[in-house]
């Protein structure tokens, strides 16, 4: 493992620890979310500047606001790491309010989809993103209806931000799904991880790569190929690595974070801990690329896989939660 790896899993961790003693009543699943993105950034995580920007949403926003939903603290520490957090959240809401223009629903996914377009586009893009970003979706909505729904917005608009043709775009992504649907159990992942490989260009043996890196990861005894990790895995078989080479970083990864106060077998889970082991390992690999297009694409991926993936693990703890308290 690099050497900048071993530091920003160990950032992540001290990160993790202080956001936990300052926002005690948070969800835990969030507050871990907004350490991981201030250790992706090289940061240690300033909660004065989250809290700040929690009251920023607070402000501008009224009491019933998907805004203040379980996102809510991952939309505030967001804000913190951009460049004006007061014009990025008024942007994000001109933003929110085009997509809510483009008949997609409003939720958490959404919230979280209008922060990522409005920090990685300009204001003459907005409408443009918003557009390709309902096209996008409604490309994977009408292949498989039963299997797209919100936690999708934050993919569609991943690649609603790419100079792809949605119409020539979905094509792909429906061809990689065909492809890769026989190999995974989960369809609602395997339509993740063909929307993330249509960003790596051509199709050309990309098959053959995830195969390759899942069987390798296994035989470590790695499971990215299950719900929540699969996504993240298509970055990593994008990336000019060796297959050896990822499982063993991704493995070291883990054992560092595993080692770590408050990282312990019953605080994290397997899944959730290899998320956050693959995601460092991605993004380090990521910085090394030459072709500057692809890095930024993979790069932005990496974040925004990381928060699509969390974003559906509290909300499958929300809900299963909200089970419980209904049948006590």
């Amino acid at each position: 493992m690099s050497y900048t790896g071993q530091n920003k899993a160990e950032l992540f961790a001290e990160n993790a620890q202080i956001i936990k003693k300052d926002f005690v009543w948070q969800h835990a699943l969030t507050k871990r979310l907004a350490a991981l993105l201030y250790a992706q950034e090289g940061r240690t995580i300033d909660c004065d500047a989250i809290r700040q920007c929690h009251s920023l949403i607070k402000q501008n926003t009224g009491a019933f606001s998907t805004f203040r939903g379980n996102m809510a603290l991952c939309v505030a520490a967001l804000l913190s790491l951009s460049r004006d957090p007061r014009e990025v959240f008024g942007e994000t809401l001109k933003v929110y309010d085009l997509l809510k223009g483009e008949k997609l629903r409003a939720s958490d996914y959404l919230v979280v989809a209008a922060c990522l377009i409005a920090a990685r586009s300009g204001a003459s893009d907005y409408s443009s993103a918003a557009a390709r970003t309902r096209a996008f979706y409604d490309g994977m909505r009408a292949r498989h209806f039963f299997i797209t729904s919100q936690d999708d917005y934050i993919f569609a608009a991943m690649l609603g931000l790419t100079d792809l043709d949605p119409a020539a775009g979905s094509e792909r992504i429906e061809r990689l799904f065909g492809r890769l649907k026989g190999e995974f159990w989960d369809r609602n992942s395997v339509q993740a991880l063909a929307q993330v490989l249509v960003l790596g260009g051509s199709d050309d043996g990309i098959i053959d790569r995830v195969l390759a890196l899942r069987d390798t990861l296994r035989a470590r005894k790695i499971r990215l190929d299950k719900t929540y990790t699969l996504p993240v895995m298509g970055v990593l078989t994008m990336l000019p690595v060796e297959t050896d080479r990822i499982a063993r970083d991704i493995a070291a990864i883990q054992d560092t974070l595993r080692a770590q106060k408050g990282f312990g077998v019953l605080s994290v889970p397997t899944q959730e801990l290899l998320l956050y082991a693959a995601s460092i390992a991605a993004s380090e690999y990521a910085k090394n690329v030459k072709d500057g297009v692809l890095t930024a694409a993979l790069s932005t991926s990496v974040t925004n896989i990381i928060i699509a993936q969390q974003a559906a693990m509290i909300a499958a703890v929300s809900a299963s939660t909200a089970a419980s308290s209904a049948s006590s």
